[in-house]
């Protein structure tokens, strides 16, 4: 534990302390006075300081969302715990503490300065989601393996390292391992990485340098680690084009989603029919079927591609109709700003001289007509912003409901289409049943009289009973295939509907939205110019 604080009782961070704290490093000034007896919103926080605290525990911090610089230095916090939900912080200070493993950071993905100086950790890990890091400093740790450095050449903004005062600091050929490994740091220990930090190295490899070359710095470091870093690079390399494989596949697979076809480019329906059936696995050892089934998977592929192909191309109608509409909406909307803009202008230029001249006005009748005029001008520039907001309206709401009459029959007519396809694979599998239950009747007969010359596994001879046996067990296989069709055909078509239905509910509340913030505008300025003109008449009624 640390030493300056073993006579005093240890503290689990609550409220008190978080509101002491924000308190005590707000403004000195008037406004920060009166935000002290209003209460400072844990929300607006930005900045936080709680060193010296001795804090055991890091809790209660969930509400400081926008949080960018957090300080817990010197305390003996001994788990990095509580932090999940400061998503925004760039800064953080956890050194002179007791944590022995670096954790509960993955939803930091902004923080750039990470300081655990003077802790008990052994370890450098968990830091993977932090792909923003240019900052670190473990410094007075535990840390006694080369490999720890190798573990921070993920980081490619990673230009400040910080392992001085741990055990594999002292390694003979630490500097230049790092600089080797970490090619792209510029600062190692609070110096800055150049040709006179690191000893020229002297080996058997030294006469390969000709006469007047001198390695020096990192390109001497790379040269004595050259076949280390070679190799690793491949590794690396080759772990990238894995994670680039992967993420493209994902891409597709989401793409596919979109188009509500994922996985029906292939023989994943046909297997998944297959994946649980037990009877119909049985029965593939039949003589004969074997054939059939290949037969049938062939056919069934090639309507599924058919599906996947349709969907995707319908897909790509639904985006241009989208695309289509959300450019005349925003040219409408832009349109109808840019005549309200000239209109205010308009006003504008108006406005300022009758304000002046109503200052200079000395008559009080004389006063109130043109304060009259005034007001009578405000209210026509009122009605004419409200008449064109409600012309938008109008256009708006046609310009929706023709698109929502195109998209819900581009949906309709692909559900149609794919529907159609989907009762050719039953009628595939309907065929394929019969003939089925054609061969295993057959082979029933045959077993009967003693007929049968191909052997068969126990399992699939102990279906041949009776009859009653091996049709209820080709039927069971042949209802287990129609329920993953039309499973398949229930998802697509409910899937296709929902995205449909929120897609235009969406637009819906979208426009109503937008309606109501733009007359809240337009009953502001109005509200604000009359305002103007009411303060300047009363004054001037005063005087």
């Amino acid at each position: 534990m640390n030493w300056l604080y073993d006579s005093v009782e240890p503290r689990v961070m609550d409220e008190d302390m978080l509101k002491l704290a924000v308190g005590e490093q707000g403004p000195r000034d008037e406004a920060g006075q009166l935000a002290r007896q209003e209460g400072i919103l844990f929300k607006d926080v930005l900045s936080l300081r709680l060193d010296f605290q001795n804090i055991l525990r890091i809790d209660s911090l969930w509400q400081f969302e926008n949080l960018r610089k957090l300080q817990l230095d010197n305390n003996i916090i001994e788990k990095i715990e509580g932090l999940e939900r400061l998503v925004h912080l760039v800064w953080l200070d956890l050194s002179f503490n007791n944590i022995e493993a670096i954790e509960g950071l993955d939803t930091l993905v902004n923080l750039e300065d990470l300081s655990l100086f003077n802790n008990r950790i052994s370890k450098i890990d968990s830091l993977d989601a932090l792909v923003k890091l240019q900052v670190l400093s473990l410094g007075n740790n535990e840390i006694s393996h080369m490999m720890n450095i190798i573990y921070l050449r993920r980081f490619k903004d990673l230009r400040t390292l910080s392992l001085s005062g741990n055990p594999v600091a002292e390694e003979e050929d630490y500097k230049m391992f790092v600089c080797a490994y970490l090619p792209d740091l510029v600062y190692l220990d609070f110096q800055r990485i150049d040709d006179h930090m690191i000893i020229v190295w002297k080996s058997s490899r030294a006469p390969m340098l000709g006469m007047g070359q001198r390695a020096v710095g990192k390109e001497l470091a790379e040269i004595k680690h050259q076949y280390g870093i070679d190799e690793l690079k491949q590794r690396e390399n080759l772990i990238q084009a894995q994670l680039d494989d992967e993420r493209a596949q994902r891409e597709e697979l989401e793409e596919h989603k979109a188009a509500f076809v994922e996985r029906l480019n292939g023989s994943f329906l046909f297997d998944s029919m297959y994946a649980e059936d037990v009877e119909g696995n049985k029965l593939a050892h039949l003589p004969g079927v074997s054939e059939l089934l290949q037969a049938y998977k062939d056919k069934f592929v090639i309507i599924c591609l058919n599906i996947f192909e349709y969907g995707l191309k319908q897909q790509e109608k639904r985006k241009v109709e989208l695309d289509t509409f959300n450019e005349c909406v925003q040219e409408a909307i832009q349109e109808n700003r840019e005549q309200g803009k000239r209109r205010i202008a308009k006003f504008e230029e108006t406005h300022l001289l009758s304000l002046n001249a109503i200052r200079e006005e000395s008559e009080v009748t004389s006063l109130e007509v043109k304060v009259a005029e005034r007001s009578k001008d405000i209210t026509e520039l009122f009605n004419a912003l409200l008449t064109l907001e409600m012309q938008l309206v109008e256009q708006l709401e046609e310009t929706i409901n023709t698109f929502e009459r195109n998209i819900m029959d581009l949906v309709a007519l692909f559900i149609e289409n794919v529907q159609s396809l989907m009762a050719q694979c039953r009628d595939l599998e309907n065929h394929h049943h019969e003939k089925l239950l054609e061969i295993s009747i057959n082979t029933l007969e045959k077993i009967l009289k003693g007929e049968l010359d191909e052997d068969l596994p126990y399992d699939v001879r102990a279906l041949f009973v009776d009859k009653d046996t091996i049709v209820n067990a080709v039927g069971t296989s042949h209802d287990l295939h129609l329920l993953k069709i039309d499973n398949r055909e229930d998802e697509l078509v409910t899937r296709t509907n929902s995205w449909c239905s929120h897609l235009v509910d969406a637009i819906h509340k979208d426009e109503i939205t937008r309606n109501r913030r733009r007359v809240k505008e337009i009953h502001q300025y109005v509200d604000h110019v009359q305002n103007e003109l009411d303060n300047l008449e009363c004054s001037e009624i005063i005087d």
